[in-house]
């Protein structure tokens, strides 16, 4: 791995928990995520299903976790799987885990083949009652894959028609949200790499360079620094790109008098970081873009503020909406008679800010969580307002990371430049 090696207590606090939560005489079945194929002979880049990693660590294909702290047979309490290795896999893949490095990765002492799974499962499962399947309960996503979760269920269900099926994902979705003192660690390097990635780019940045040259030097410093990637396509949106939420062609000239809209996030040891930031071209603002950045960073602060434990969602991105409002008058893009007459339902803010402002952050960038749970110590947030005109050919979103605590919040990006003056000194120093 890139990433240096996570305290296996991490995983074992994390089972802990969540069989705490599950039904007596249960069994509960985590599978690695699919390898997905890229064409004729390759496969995608692997990455690991977070609840997955959440529980074991293990950031390896075709592995498997079972949890059955019932089970009249002490061995098969927790047991880990793994993919067997030989020499074939060895030349042509390279190194897999060990059962050894496994047990150390994960706090698991149990670990076996593959090759064992069906015997062993078969051998305890008829001395549970339920069975808990873990499936893709992200409201963001849609399923139209019949991924690995689901595919086991299905052949679960045959063998085994009179067991009770029960869901992890609300188990996960209460769990996940709430970070460790580790997962925040985790989060602070990926957001340290983030820093200096851009940092490294506002020092690069001139009239005719192109944007996937920048996309390029942030790269750079992502895997330089030992990341494992970036947590999402990059966006580096320059001019008129910049209203398109999820531009990432990254493919146009930056031409004088432009801003570009950057929204870029190192992955480290599978953790997160999701920042946005403005800059000019040209290395200095126009007055019109000055005022459009300093309302967006005005929402930003606010915002934040709002980012405490016991907030609710829909009432902060009302308020949130609000104070947006304001500034969009303020900026001549908004009448205020027009407001007085909008429809609550349809707020005018909307045309010019139509995302959420916040998100919860984690092992996905946007993490599983409910919606409808207020704010808790422990979630970490994005607070990312933007304001996009399409007449004019600007867009600017702001967007930093932010722990609630439970004495406030903690914004994990301070350090990365954010103020107009700022970012302007730096790409003229």
């Amino acid at each position: 791995m890139k990433y240096l090696t996570i305290e296996s207590s991490l995983f074992t606090i994390n089972r802990k928990n969540f069989v705490l939560r599950t039904k007596p005489r249960s069994v509960a079945l985590f599978f690695a995520n699919d390898e997905f194929p890229r064409s004729g002979d390759q496969n995608f880049i692997f990455k690991q299903n977070p609840d997955f990693f959440y529980l074991t660590g293990i950031d390896q294909e075709q592995s498997i976790l079972l949890l059955f702290p019932d089970c009249p047979n002490s061995l098969y309490k927790e047991v880990l799987f793994l993919r067997q290795t030989n020499e074939h896999i060895a030349v042509w893949e390279g190194h897999k885990y060990t059962k050894e490095e496994a047990k150390t990765a994960s706090g698991i002492q149990n670990v076996y083949w593959l090759s064992d799974f069906d015997a062993i499962l078969h051998s305890i499962i008829n001395y549970a009652e339920n069975i808990y399947i873990n499936t893709n309960e992200n409201d963001r996503y849609a399923q139209s894959v019949p991924y690995r979760d689901i595919r086991m269920l299905e052949e679960l269900r045959v063998k085994y028609p009179l067991h009770h099926y029960e869901r992890s994902a609300p188990i996960m979705r209460d769990l996940r949200p709430v970070k460790s003192s580790i997962e925040i660690e985790l989060t602070k390097k990926a957001c340290a790499i983030t820093r200096d990635a851009f940092k490294r780019v506002l020092s690069f940045v001139k009239p005719g360079v192109k944007e996937y040259e920048i996309e390029a030097e942030i790269t750079h410093e992502f895997i330089r620094q030992g990341a494992t990637g970036h947590a999402y396509s990059p966006i580096i949106a320059s001019g008129k790109n910049a209203i398109v939420l999820h531009y990432i062609d990254n493919n146009q000239i930056c031409k004088d008098g432009d801003v570009i809209l950057f929204d870029f996030g190192a992955e480290y040891a599978n953790y997160n970081a999701d920042m946005s930031r403005a800059i000019p071209v040209s290395g200095r603002f126009s007055q019109r873009q000055r005022d459009v950045y300093n309302a967006v960073l005005r929402v930003m602060r606010a915002a934040t503020k709002m980012l405490v434990a016991g907030t609710v969602w829909n009432e902060y991105q009302d308020e949130v909406g609000k104070i947006m409002t304001s500034e969009l008058i303020g900026l001549g893009l908004l009448k205020k008679h027009a407001v007085e007459k909008q429809d609550k339902a349809m707020p005018l803010y909307k045309k010019y800010f139509m995302h959420g402002t916040s998100h919860h952050l984690g092992l996905d960038v946007h993490d599983f969580a409910s919606r409808y749970k207020p704010f808790e110590a422990g979630n970490l947030l994005t607070c990312e307002p933007g304001i996009y005109i399409p007449e004019e050919g600007l867009g600017i979103r702001l967007e930093n990371n932010i722990l609630i605590t439970a004495n406030g919040n903690i914004d994990l990006m301070a350090d990365i430049p954010l103020e107009a003056e700022e970012i302007e000194d730096l790409m003229n120093g």
